[in-house]
């Protein structure tokens, strides 16, 4: 079995949201943690689930299947809702053409 590791003061990650509703005793052991570890409730909160999906082997072989790559390009297109515009796409540049309102006073 694996051990959970947390390192101290380390807890700058890229985050989703994702919302959900933990038992009190759960949520104040997680601050307890967050404390203890001197790190954001994020970061353990990330840690903790990585190392439960990371425990459940059925869990492992399920992710490693074709569906499963079929299920996360499904919600990997539809998670951005903005479309994001190219360096080279003319609508990402601003326009330079029309003069500012402060050039105007």
């Amino acid at each position: 079995m694996s051990k959970l590791k947390l390192e101290h003061g380390v807890s700058r990650i890229r985050r989703a949201k994702l919302q959900s509703s933990i038992d009190q005793t759960i949520a104040d052991d997680v601050e307890l943690l967050a404390q203890w570890s001197n790190n954001e409730t994020n970061y353990v909160v990330n840690e903790l689930l990585r190392f439960a999906l990371m425990q459940e082997e059925e869990f492992q072989r399920y992710k490693g299947s074709p569906a499963a790559s079929t299920a996360r390009s499904a919600v990997a297109a539809k998670s951005s809702p903005f479309p994001i515009n190219k360096v080279s796409d003319p609508a990402a540049k601003p326009n330079t053409a029309t003069p500012s309102a402060a050039a105007h006073t």
